[in-house]
């Protein structure tokens, strides 16, 4: 029996895409029930070991550069000591008299000097050239460097072998984990679209919810495949509990995804649109969420009005909000929205700290869409995260509302180890509210009239 051009071909695909098929097989399953074959945290160690190695090297490099630099300073000064004294006779040497600035706040008493004015001179440079707020919505910068290229817009040769590192580094990440990492996802909202269609069909509230959660979980997980994802969760019997509210500081989006793979939760967070809006969309099918636009004051009022409703019920699934409003680059967390802590019920604090050698985790909307937010980490090495669930808090007797935010905002930037900073994050989008300078101006005042 001779074999046709056409059955040579059916035989060549079955054997190129049946491993592939198996492969996606296997790793949907495993993702569904929550299993892991250990592959990805052998990966993640392998990956620290070389970016060690790699950081060894560009310190070799620099400190050659250092020493270089240091000979050719000292020959400069040689060459400089010779012309002084030279021309020791002609005119001699004359040396500014250095000017110290040694007053403090405390020295600002009585009447109002010319002098009075560094310290705020002072105070204003250093905002300028380190802005503790701004660069909060950069992305955080990098101990060393991580073999992306993303992370070295000034290309410098420091050897072959660690070129030949990076190299092949790109043929791993784009030719082959992003092709894999592209088609599960792809699998994974598929499969995310049409099972939340199907569970909004069903009538009977109670089926629908268990059927959700048993679909998000799998879903949260397959999406976190995608990403080469390593998460550690440490306390997770401080889990959220039905009809309470979850807390957590806020990076990106796939926060939602990180807490999705080990809780199941109804969601509270503004509107969106393009891919996040149509994901939305579909989760609200599914199940009861709770979308709206931070600019309408109704809006607003009915959240605090849902979130009342939802403490009193235990049955319901609990609350995943970001009381942050905004993502943040992960090395700090900013003032808390107070609504959430004002309805009463058992607040669920929750602390996210990725590790950004593998991937830059923050999400800046005002730079990038969130489709190339996604694609940037699909590109990287793998998403490695640490989440820290933290006891239950409630609010205290004669605590108010703004003190019980603070505290549970504390506690979330202790665990993860983020400057805990009080300044709005919305200062992002929008310019600084008139009351906000009028506060600092009347502070500055009080401090030059001595009325502290």
């Amino acid at each position: 029996m001779f074999f046709t051009l056409e059955n040579l071909i059916y035989a060549t695909l079955s054997i190129i895409f049946a491993p592939g098929f198996l492969l996606y097989l296997l790793v949907i399953l495993m993702a569904a029930f929550g299993k892991s074959s250990g592959i990805t945290k052998l990966y993640t160690k392998i990956m620290i070991l070389i970016f060690e190695w790699g950081k060894h090297r560009i310190e070799i490099h620099n400190k050659a550069l250092e020493n270089n630099n240091k000979s050719s300073n000292n020959d400069q000064g040689n060459d400089d000591q010779v012309c002084d004294d030279e021309n020791q006779d002609v005119a001699p040497a004359y040396r500014h008299p250095k000017i110290e600035f040694r007053r403090s706040i405390e020295d600002l008493h009585g009447a109002f000097t010319l002098a009075d004015i560094m310290y705020f001179c002072r105070s204003g440079i250093k905002v300028i050239v380190d802005d503790e707020v701004t660069q909060r919505f950069d992305a955080a910068e990098l101990p060393s460097w991580n073999l992306l290229t993303r992370t070295n817009n000034h290309y410098e040769f420091i050897s072959w072998r660690l070129s030949i590192l990076w190299g092949l580094g790109c043929i791993l990440r784009l030719g082959i984990l992003f092709p894999f990492r592209l088609i599960l996802a792809l699998i994974s909202l598929t499969c995310f679209f049409v099972g939340t269609a199907l569970i909004g069909r069903i009538q009977d509230e109670k089926s629908r919810r268990k059927y959700y959660c048993w679909l998000s979980l799998a879903i949260f997980r397959m999406m976190s495949r995608s990403f080469s994802s390593v998460i550690t969760y440490h306390n997770r019997e401080n889990r959220a509990k039905g009809g309470g509210i979850c807390v957590a500081n806020h990076t990106s989006p796939i926060d939602i995804i990180i807490l999705g793979c080990d809780n199941c939760y109804a969601m509270v967070g503004q509107i969106q649109g393009g891919l996040f809006g149509s994901v939305q969309n579909a989760m609200s099918k599914a199940e009861h969420q709770v979308w709206f636009q931070r600019t309408e004051m109704k809006d607003r009022l009915s959240v605090t009005k849902r979130l009342k409703d939802h403490v009193e019920d235990k049955s319901l699934l609990p609350i995943l909000i970001f009381p942050e409003g905004t993502c943040i680059n992960n090395t700090s967390i900013m003032m808390f929205k107070k609504g959430s802590f004002e309805v009463g019920g058992t607040i669920y604090p929750v602390a996210i700290k990725y590790d950004s050698r593998f991937a830059d985790p923050f999400w800046n909307s005002s730079k990038e869409t969130l489709t190339r937010h996604l694609l940037n980490i699909l590109t990287s090495w793998a998403l490695v995260a640490d989440v820290w669930y933290l006891p239950p808090q409630t609010q205290q007797p004669g605590e108010t509302a703004i003190e019980f935010t603070n505290r549970v905002k504390s506690l979330i930037a202790k665990q993860g180890g983020l400057v805990d900073l009080d300044w709005d994050g919305q200062l992002k989008r929008e310019k600084p509210k008139p009351a906000l300078m009028k506060k600092k101006q009347e502070e500055y005042s009080r401090r030059l009239l001595n009325m502290e």
